[in-house]
């Protein structure tokens, strides 16, 4: 068995296990790319302050987001067809963020529904909503996530028209795979994800299948996604899910400090600085470049977390001495549950943790909450000093 020691282990055998559209659709961006590259690159631009001579005995990585009690501020963010990466793909991950102790968000296109997973675990998770125009069924969606007892609503913000992804264009990605020649001859090279496939609780979008009318199967399901993302969503729209919803909130998709204070006006409980992973606007900065900017804009009126470019502990401990206090992992989870299922997320997540325990204790800290900017060394031209 091979010896995982960081994330791009993972990625390795992620690659040859799955098919290729669904590795296409986790390990790209829009158009050219350019914000995809630069959330990962621009972590590398900040260096870390080591300190000697320094009690590291007794250290803790635990904090709270938003409210909840955490092993790490590291949550695994929502991410669509998680359930196509391996079979019963959302409830492995659920569950071994569930024993790991940190936050996982089941996404709005989950192949797993939110009753599957909420049966298949024992502790609150977080439920990801896209706004749709069918405001029937996302009422409905926002009542089944209070039913299966969902501990936070996050909004996602910035897809209210999808971003052009040309290798999902090109792959004719789609839940399950329609049966070309070339993702025929792609399959025949994965036959041990297509066993596990066939064993599958689900293969379609468990949380629009069979609750909208019309939605019966596939084919009828693209049409309907391309037509209900909600290109009119304000922040009218915004604060009245928040109002349905009566619980927690977290507004995700937030790369600008005027959305941030809206945000934090709204009363939102937290907010996600976030590109989507680059996936919706090329050419945007990337997430942990415009996180001082967010921060010195609302850090005192709510908590900020940060998403899209993190792939180890050492990206973690970056984001939180910015200010951050907590994080999201999206691709470094899903490449650990491609390679390995369930066994694989938990590997990620103690990569990760260890990575942020021993870079916390090489920078003189024993608690995560004791982060800050005097433990980076960061080029001075970083944050936002951009021209409007």
């Amino acid at each position: 068995m091979a010896v995982i020691t960081h994330i791009e282990d993972l990625k390795r055998i992620y690659e040859r296990r799955v098919p290729r559209m669904f590795y296409d659709y986790c390990e790209s961006g829009s158009w050219t790319e350019q914000t995809f590259r630069d959330n990962c690159s621009d972590f590398d631009q900040i260096r870390l302050r080591q300190r000697v001579a320094v009690d590291m005995s007794g250290r803790s990585t635990a904090g709270q987001m938003v409210g909840q009690d955490v092993a790490m501020p590291v949550a695994l963010a929502p991410v669509g067809l998680t359930g196509m990466q391996h079979a019963d793909g959302e409830i492995k991950a659920a569950r071994a963020a569930e024993a790991f102790g940190v936050p996982f968000t089941l996404s709005t296109m989950s192949i797993n529904s939110i009753e599957d997973v909420a049966e298949a675990t024992t502790k609150p998770f977080w439920f990801q909503l896209y706004t749709m125009k069918d405001e029937d069924y996302v009422r409905r969606l926002i009542e089944r996530a209070k039913a299966a007892k969902c501990s936070a609503l996050v909004i996602t913000l910035d897809l209210q028209i999808l971003g052009q992804r040309h290798k999902d264009l090109k792959n004719g990605l789609s839940a399950p795979p329609k049966l070309t020649p070339k993702t025929i001859a792609n399959l025949a090279t994965k036959w041990s994800w297509g066993l596990e496939m066939l064993r599958a609780k689900r293969r379609e979008f468990g949380n629009i299948v069979g609750h909208v009318e019309g939605i019966s199967d596939a084919s009828s399901l693209g049409a309907w996604t391309a037509e209900q993302f909600d290109p009119s969503l304000d922040w009218g729209k915004v604060e009245k899910l928040m109002e349905q919803w009566g619980g927690k909130v977290i507004l995700k998709g937030i790369l600008d400090p005027e959305d941030a204070k809206m945000a934090a006006k709204l009363g939102a409980d937290a907010i996600v600085v976030s590109n989507h992973g680059g996936r919706q606007l090329d050419g945007a900065l990337s997430s942990i470049r415009m996180l001082p900017a967010i921060m010195d804009a609302v850090g005192g009126d709510i908590e900020v977390h940060l998403d899209s470019g993190i792939r180890s502990g050492q990206d973690v401990l970056k984001a939180l001495a910015l200010g951050a206090t907590g994080t999201y992992i999206g691709r470094a989870f899903v490449y650990g549950l491609g390679a390995m299922g369930q066994t694989g997320v938990t590997r990620a997540l103690e990569v990760i943790h260890r990575e942020l325990d021993l870079t916390m204790a090489l920078c003189g800290e024993r608690k995560v909450g004791d982060l800050g900017r005097h433990n980076l060394l960061v080029p001075e031209d970083f944050g936002g000093r951009w021209q409007a």
